[in-house]
């Protein structure tokens, strides 16, 4: 694993300004990201998520989290680039025709005042809005995705989405990060994740990596 020394480069290029997407790659070892023990079962209403998600792992994506304007609604960054949030936003559309460009979009113009204003924003903007992780949780939460946070590997589920703070486990907070569960399990038995934490989509296992500070459950019935 790269050392903090080594990282810091890279953390401050993705160091985020109000008109950025808040993405933050780290490294995680090279080992962990590829060791699978087994395959969990899926719920039939999370397969299409998962199966979307997977399907990101196929993408050639170069991490960039530059403002770019959007089409409005169904609106998306150019397919080689994006983050970690365009990983959840891109498979859920894939998944069930979901729009969360749309959802948070529509919620925030209603609702301003109860999301995050980390940015210094004071309107709701729909090229951004959603690509930002707090933004995210707050949706979720919002619209009753939310589920109990837990040390046990068994309560996430694949097609379970999964935020963090990429602070090594320190609860000291860090820069926000996002993935979604994967069908996979590591050879410690805990739950793989489908993610982009610098290098592109990848599936790798951070679960207990950083402190958790969302956990969601919305699969399209």
């Amino acid at each position: 694993m790269r050392t903090l020394l080594s990282l810091l480069p890279i953390i401050a290029l993705a160091a985020c300004s109000p008109t950025e997407a808040q993405v933050p790659p780290v490294t995680v070892p090279e080992p962990e990201r590829v060791a699978v023990m087994s395959t969990l079962a899926v719920d039939p209403a999370a397969q299409p998520l998962v199966t979307a998600a997977r399907d990101r792992l196929k993408a050639n994506v170069r991490y960039d989290g530059a403002y770019i304007g959007l089409d409005y609604p169904g609106g998306d960054v150019p397919a080689h680039i994006g983050v970690c949030t365009d990983v959840v936003i891109r498979s859920y559309r894939a998944a069930y025709g979901f729009d969360l460009q749309k959802s948070v979009h529509e919620d925030m113009r209603e609702n301003f005042a109860t999301y995050p204003t980390n940015w210094g924003l004071t309107r709701p903007d729909k090229n951004i809005d959603h690509r930002r992780v707090p933004n995210l949780e707050t949706w979720f939460t919002r619209a009753g995705y939310d589920i109990p946070i837990s040390a046990t590997p068994t309560i996430y589920q694949p097609g379970d989405i999964v935020s963090w703070r990429l602070d090594s486990g320190s609860g000291s907070g860090g820069l926000p990060h996002i993935g979604i569960v994967s069908d996979k399990v590591s050879r410690n038995g805990t739950p793989l994740i489908i993610h982009n934490i610098g290098r592109g989509p990848e599936e790798s296992g951070i679960l207990f990596d950083h402190t958790i500070t969302g956990h969601f459950r919305y699969w399209v019935r």
